[in-house]
C-alpha cells in the first residue's frame, strides 16, 4: 500500500468544520478487471455503513481503468480506526487479484465543505 503526502497527516485542521481530516484511495484496475473493481467498491458501502467513525463514504469512478475511494473523519482516531476497519483489510486482501499496482492511500486535511446539517 503507497501513502503520499506523510505530511498532511500531521496537519492539524482548524475550520469548524465536523469533518476535518479524509482520506484519497486511487486504485488502477488490471485489463479486464474494470466491472469487478466497481462491484468491490460499490459492496463497500455496506461496510461504510457500519463504521461510525466513518462519516462520509464515497467509491468513485475516476476514468475507465481507474478509480477511488474519498471517505472523510472528524479526528486522527477516526481515520486511524478506518485505515485498520474491515474495508481496508478487503481492499488489500483484493489488491493482487483486481489492481495493477499497490492502491495510492493519500492522508488529507478538509479546508471546508458543504453538506446537509
Amino acid at each position: 500500500m503507497e501513502r503520499s503526502n506523510p505530511q498532511a497527516a500531521k496537519v492539524q485542521p482548524t475550520t469548524g468544520d465536523p469533518y476535518k481530516l479524509a482520506l484519497f484511495v486511487r486504485v488502477e484496475a488490471k485489463p479486464g478487471k474494470e466491472n469487478d473493481v466497481a462491484k468491490f467498491l460499490e459492496a463497500g458501502l455496506a461496510m461504510a455503513k457500519q463504521e461510525p467513525t466513518t462519516p462520509l463514504w464515497f467509491a468513485l469512478r475516476l476514468g475507465p481503468t481507474t478509480f477511488g475511494v474519498f471517505d472523510a473523519f472528524a479526528d486522527e482516531n477516526g481515520r486511524q480506526t478506518h485505515l485498520n476497519g474491515p474495508i481496508a483489510k478487503a481492499l488489500l486482501a483484493k489488491a493482487p487479484e483486481l489492481f495493477a499496482r499497490a492502491p495510492a492511500i493519500e492522508p488529507i486535511e478538509v479546508l471546508g465543505s458543504k453538506h446537509p446539517e
